[in-house]
């Protein structure tokens, strides 16, 4: 080693070694694809030199069949790039190849699975050549075999003799698409290495760059995913000193920032969902270990009826341990939920069995997937369980109906582990008035001020989702102890009975008590139709009105809750991202995502 080599690494040491700035920067981690050619994994350098020019930090992925560590790596990565390469296997499409194909099914199996997981886990993802191509293939789409032989019309040259950093052709780029807003252009000149293509895009994209021929050369996702291909080569112009495509690295590199970033914050804080009612699929057959179970059930919809009034079919519950481990949530609470019906002698006896038969049905669902998730009754337990990488899930009541006109269930329900009980549902019952009732009692009755001090006595805390406006100034005048609204939202966005006026929110936060915005369409935009940017400002004027103590968030996932954006417990890691995005700091983000709902439970429990 000459001593311009050795000076070169002393001095590259003395710079991490000596300050600070190594041990706060944290570059995302963004892996690539490798190539697999004659039994080596190879990768072009353009590829890894664009990645770090981006401010990223790249990890080669090679090519193995051991899918669990292929998980594992994945659970690492901030940012995907899928690399260029050899042709993809038609047979995965159902194809039978034509003779020009020339496949690596080492890579196909591989990179398949990879969208797949990445996807899982909502990690930003950035489909080169035939990355593009594996996207679609993975997900639903078609592609050309070759397009020279199977496109309708006359092809321009996809297959370029000149060098790889410069331009062969144009393309056309949509105005309103993300690469228009990257690169600023509606026609840009790019370079072309490929005869198969994307012939359709996936369910949930949309074309955004086109060649002269009509060939599709980008697709970006249209379901609030961060995902985007070009059929072109963009790191290849770095090496003839061209930044112009660096835009599309800076995207992929700024997107795995936020998601790192995000990933850091669930580590180090508890993320708490305050309402779910996925045991009505364990009453299905469900399993809450199994990850997209397919469960088939007619559902008994619980929020407003269809418009058409038929009955409604879910495929998939929500919550699951997979899912959870996804979005990166620790604790969800799942209720007993109980639809209102007669209050005769015969039907209060059966709810009460049923919330029964419901809770030992999340007793043995999650018994059966320790030690990854246990069930928990105590912040202390919760946060127990977060040390130890634990999943945790609360049980509780949703509608009072259960306790039937017998108050000594208060206290049988609570010795159970119900943490929370909502007074009533969508009806009027024995302890009060609805949001949809017919006003029966004004508010809380007689028996239902019982059922409070009773809930209060022995540690349960009082949810008031669901409860009449009377009802809920009723109860928060009677209780000694703070009280919560599970999943609620804001009337003043959206003029539902359910949700909560600015003026009730005031008097819950007045009290110490916590207001969980809940992820259900009809409640965040009047007539449905409501995104994840929807959830984001209701949660943002629910903090101007109460502060930032006294607001959560209770998805109400597999009740009605599920938005675009926000469509299972797997999202909740994106929900983060756009919170970060309003400005929220690390320490506000700490408390929406519970610990104020443990501040409550915590004098409840006092």
């Amino acid at each position: 080693m000459t001593m311009d080599r050795k000076g070169q690494l002393e001095a590259g040491l003395h710079k991490l070694y000596s300050g600070t700035e190594s041990l706060e920067f944290h570059a995302p981690l963004i892996g690539i694809s490798g190539n697999f050619r004659d039994g080596d994994c190879t990768l072009a350098q353009a590829y890894y030199m664009s990645v770090l020019e981006s401010g990223a930090t790249p990890v080669v992925i090679p090519s193995y069949d051991d899918e669990c560590a292929l998980a594992s790596l994945v659970d690492r990565l901030d940012g995907l790039v899928l690399s260029g390469g050899a042709d993809i296997d038609p047979e995965y499409l159902g194809e039978e190849p034509l003779d020009c194909i020339s496949v690596n099914p080492r890579r196909d199996a591989q990179e398949l699975m990879l969208v797949h997981l990445a996807m899982d886990r909502h990690i930003p993802i950035l489909g080169i050549c035939r990355g593009i191509q594996t996207i679609a293939a993975a997900l639903g789409g078609k592609l050309y075999q070759d397009i020279v032989s199977q496109h309708d019309g006359k092809c321009i040259e996809h297959s370029q003799a000149i060098a790889r950093g410069l331009p062969s052709h144009e393309v056309n780029i949509e105005k309103d698409s993300l690469l228009y807003r990257l690169l600023g252009k509606e026609t840009l000149a790019v370079n072309s290495f490929h005869h198969q293509a994307v012939r359709q895009v996936p369910d949930g994209f949309r074309v955004t760059a086109v060649a002269p021929d009509g060939i599709i050369e980008a697709m970006e996702s249209t379901e609030f995913r961060q995902i985007l291909g070009v059929q072109w080569h963009p790191e290849c112009f770095l090496l003839e000193n061209d930044r112009s495509m660096m835009p599309i690295f800076e995207w992929l590199s700024g997107q795995a920032a936020e998601f790192g970033h995000a990933k850091r914050l669930h580590e180090h804080i508890l993320t708490l969902d305050s309402h779910c009612d996925s045991p009505m699929f364990f009453d299905k057959g469900a399993h809450f270990q199994d990850c997209n179970p397919g469960v088939t059930v007619e559902w008994e919809y619980v929020g407003d009826p269809s418009p058409d009034g038929s009955p409604t079919f879910r495929y998939n519950p929500l919550v699951d341990l997979h899912k959870m481990t996804y979005g990166h949530l620790d604790s969800t609470f799942m209720v007993a939920y109980l639809h209102q019906y007669e209050r005769d002698a015969d039907s209060l006896k059966a709810a009460t069995a049923k919330a029964d038969r419901l809770l030992t049905l999340i007793e043995e669902r999650i018994g059966e997937c320790a030690p990854y998730a246990s069930l928990a009754y105590s912040p202390e337990q919760l946060l127990e369980n977060k040390s130890m990488g634990i999943k945790s899930v609360v049980p509780g009541i949703e509608n009072g109906y259960a306790i039937g006109l017998d108050l000594s269930n208060v206290e049988r329900f609570r010795k159970r582990g119900v943490a929370y009980m909502t007074l009533c549902h969508n009806g009027d019952n024995d302890i009060c008035d609805s949001a949809k009732g017919n006003c029966e009692h004004n508010g809380l009755s007689g028996f239902g001020r019982q059922v409070v001090a009773e809930m209060n006595r022995t540690g349960m805390m009082v949810d008031l989702s669901h409860a009449a406006e009377k009802s809920f100034y009723d109860a928060l005048e009677c209780s000694s102890k703070p009280i919560i609204c599970s999943h609620s939202s804001s009337r003043a966005l959206c003029d539902h009975a359910r949700n909560l006026t600015d003026d009730q929110m005031r008097a819950l936060a007045q009290s110490d008590g916590v207001a969980q915005v809940c992820l259900y369409s009809g409640f965040l935009k009047r007539g449905g139709g409501a995104t994840v940017t929807d959830a984001v400002n209701h949660i943002m004027h629910m903090i101007d009105i109460m502060g930032i103590d006294h607001v959560g968030i209770g998805s109400d996932f597999d009740g009605g809750g599920g938005l675009p954006g926000l469509e299972d417990a797997s999202w909740m890691i994106t929900l983060t991202q756009r919170l970060v995005s309003q400005g929220m700091s690390d320490n506000d983000l700490a408390k929406v995502w519970g610990g104020n709902f443990l501040n409550v439970w915590k004098k409840v429990l006092e």
